[in-house]
């Protein structure tokens, strides 16, 4: 799958939804570490996966509230 394909997914409501749950996922994991070993990059990144995550499910909202998806159309 080459990028313009996987960018075109991540633009529907489906992709806002899959790419924030893993996300979420991801952060967790990195949060779980980052308590465990204390290490503060496993924060950081668990805080910028965390606002990906959040990100993608406000647009999945924010498309479901407006009936399309106006980003997928660029």
């Amino acid at each position: 799958m080459n990028l313009a394909k996987l960018d075109k997914f991540h633009k529907t409501k489906v992709g806002f939804l899959v790419f924030g749950f893993v996300e979420l996922a991801i952060a967790y994991g990195f949060a779980s570490l980052s308590i465990d070993r204390g290490n503060l990059w496993w924060y950081l990144l668990a805080l910028i996966f965390l606002v990906g995550g959040l990100q993608n499910l406000t647009r999945l909202i924010k498309s479901l509230i407006h009936g399309t998806n106006k980003s997928a159309k660029a």
